[in-house]
């Protein structure tokens, strides 16, 4: 019960920063709108705001290890979050220039001066660093790392001249060597980790459908232990979701690469990553109609009471794709339903993919018509997931 007491802090802390991501997505989506050449005209204010706010937001999109170092640190610290944030900001920043050090003294820089020279060496770009790319899990890991240092030490405190060494302070002077000793070790162990991604990410590719189905079900399933982000988020947002180098840019994770893939114009063929993007069916279209039969097997007593209950919920989940007020009102009183439920998630998600849908529907409504409509039918078949939703509903 420990483990899985820890697994679900972890997974509350994960979803911290994960929830800034769709409202930044949105705002790539939508200016994206405005870079579209078809449409805009490449001499105007509108496509220049475009172009400059796009460049803005991707900053945040191609740094999201900083924002989960960040992130984490705070969300698992139990006391004084900001200092536990602090130093895991300086923690990447020791990390940086470690790896870089590393690398240089044994001679194991890879040639390139830019992130497209080096797709496929294993390294990249950070903050000005050539490093070893870890992608998003050099965020996990060392914020990870801070709070359970900051956990177990910010309270010491020390008298006297040592005074200044204690709390906080403390938690970055036990950090340091222990951030150079992973640094050095990340040159060696993480092309072998790169590895195992590499065969995980073949093995889902290998199971097909089946693979979509099992990723589509237990996306699902896992809500009620807390545990759901940790089937999604590895998929949607590191390496083992997809790479692919876009406009001289490495883009990891499915939705990375699915907004930088319409940000292109003309917009080409899709990447197959999109395949871990339609969970967002069952939020628009299953709640729906599972709100729909709830209400019309109440008795007549109960129906208006109920009515009231379950339409702020679904319009909830529809919009914006919060599902889980709705889902905790039958999670745990008919567990049969539930297993029902979510099985038939997996179901039309599968069912999405052997039709070649390629669509970024993570959440509700509103996101799916602004990424999807713009990118055009042709390319995302959206379409076909609506007339897919409707039969799920």
């Amino acid at each position: 019960m420990i483990g899985v007491k820890k697994l679900q802090d972890f997974s509350k802390a994960m979803i911290g920063p994960v929830l800034y991501l769709p409202a930044i997505g949105l705002l790539i989506a939508l200016f994206s709108m405005t870079t579209n050449r078809l449409w805009v005209d490449e001499s105007s204010a509108l496509y220049l705001l475009g172009k400059f706010v796009s460049s803005m937001l991707w900053a945040l999109m191609n740094h999201l290890g900083f924002l989960f170092c960040l992130g984490l640190a705070s969300g698992l610290a139990k006391t004084r979050k900001a200092e536990a944030a602090f130093v895991a900001a300086m923690t990447w920043l020791v990390y940086l220039a470690a790896n870089n050090s590393w690398l240089t003294l044994t001679h194991r820089l890879a040639s390139g001066a830019t992130n497209a020279q080096l797709y496929g060496s294993g390294q990249t770009f950070i903050f000005g660093f050539q490093v070893i790319d870890m992608g998003v899990f050099l965020g996990i890991i060392l914020g990870c790392a801070v709070a359970f240092v900051h956990n177990r030490v910010v309270g010491i405190e020390f008298r006297g001249a040592l005074s200044i060494y204690g709390n906080s302070k403390l938690v970055l002077i036990v950090m340091l060597p222990l951030v150079g000793l992973f640094a050095i070790a990340t040159v060696y162990l993480w092309p072998v980790v790169e590895l195992g991604i590499s065969a995980l990410t073949g093995f889902m590719k290998s199971f097909g459908t089946i693979g979509v189905f099992l990723y589509g079900f237990l996306n699902r399933f896992l809500i009620p232990t807390g545990l759901h982000h940790l089937s999604w988020s590895p998929f949607v947002f590191t390496s083992i979701g997809g790479q692919l180098l876009i406009d001289g840019q490495t883009v990891i994770g499915a939705k990375p690469i699915f907004l930088a893939e319409i940000a292109r114009h003309p917009i080409g063929a899709l990447s197959d990553s999109a395949r871990f993007l339609t969970y967002g069916m069952v939020k628009i279209f299953g709640t729906a109609g599972m709100a729909l039969a709830f209400y019309r097997t109440a008795k007549p007593e109960n129906k208006q009471r109920l009515k009231v209950t379950l339409i702020p919920l679904i319009v909830t989940s529809v919009l914006v794709g919060i599902t889980e007020p709705f889902e905790f009102l039958f999670i745990f009183t008919a567990p049969l339903l539930w297993l029902i439920y979510s099985l038939l998630d997996g179901l039309f998600q599968m069912l999405a993919w052997l039709l070649h849908v390629r669509v970024c529907a993570t959440n509700g409504l509103i996101d799916f018509v602004v990424y999807n409509l713009p990118a055009g039918a042709s390319v995302t078949r959206w379409p076909v997931f609506v007339a897919l939703g409707l039969l799920e509903t």
